[in-house]
């Protein structure tokens, strides 16, 4: 059953947002369901960064309207602490303190876990190791961020992020600098996360892998233009429809991609419809 927002670890309700210039996010209403992966695509400009920030509470409070539930509840009323052991993040391009080891940096996700000031107990040591051998990142843990690549460092913040054991996590363009067997990584352990009950929000460009997930959330010019399974033929409709037919939805070996399609098919298919 898709999820509703009395029954969505996280859910989003009749959402504006904007910034000085213009609105970026028109009422938009999203609900995601406990347990799930659900990815968020659209074309560029589409506001899913922006849904991504104003569901983790990120976005100006000023510059927002509409409600975001956490587990049921206000998201603007969780204690500070509490939300942030409830809800974890991975932003886009994140800037990491160069001095830091692999190890310091896995070992934030724990902050919204420890007293103020305390050392890291035997238990945050064995959920970040644990963390990072799941981010493929355990053998260079001593290692400091400044002499990481770009992939090897966002495997890094993966491990960071899962560190928090939040029952939420949103990621946005989580999949960035890694090469296709970390990405195929990354997806064995969102799935891993899912079937421990974490609810996954991704916003992805990589859409062949954005419909590897349980639901999809297609944006476009700030609206919601489908929400539903990544298996159903109304949400290929949709995320077809929302690439200008130039994607086309196909199962290759029981599993579903998006491959070009070429102009002229695409001028062929809007003269037909």
């Amino acid at each position: 059953m898709p999820a509703t927002a009395t029954t969505a670890a996280l859910s989003a309700t009749n959402i504006h947002a904007a910034v000085p210039a213009r609105t970026i996010l028109h009422g938009v209403n999203a609900a995601f369901a406990q347990g799930c992966w659900t990815s968020i695509v659209g074309p560029n400009g589409a506001g899913k960064s922006s849904l991504l920030k104003v569901l983790g509470g990120l976005w100006p409070a000023a510059h927002w309207q509409g409600e975001v539930a956490l587990l049921g509840k206000d998201l603007q009323r969780w204690p500070r602490k509490q939300r942030a052991q409830s809800l974890a993040w991975l932003g886009q391009g994140e800037v990491v303190t160069q001095e830091l080891t692999v190890m310091d940096v896995a070992m934030l996700g724990r902050l919204p876990h420890q007293p103020w000031f305390a050392a890291s107990s035997s238990e945050d040591h064995a959920v970040v190791e644990q963390c990072l051998r799941a981010a493929h990142a355990w053998d260079w843990r001593h290692r400091p961020v400044a002499e990481l690549s770009g992939g090897e460092r966002q495997r890094v913040l993966l491990a960071r992020a899962m560190a928090v054991q939040a029952p939420v996590l949103l990621m946005d363009e989580p999949l960035a600098n890694l090469d296709p067997p970390h990405q195929t990584d990354w997806v064995d352990s969102m799935r891993a996360l899912t079937a421990q009950g974490t609810t996954v929000v991704s916003v992805l460009h990589e859409i062949s892998v954005a419909l590897l997930a349980d639901h999809m959330l297609v944006l476009q010019a700030g609206r919601v233009l489908h929400q539903g399974r990544c298996d159903d033929p109304a949400t290929h409709a949709a995320l077809e429809a929302v690439f200008d037919h130039r994607i086309q939805v196909r199962a290759m070996d029981g599993v579903w991609m998006a491959l070009p399609r070429t102009a002229t098919a695409a001028q062929a298919g809007e003269r037909l419809r």
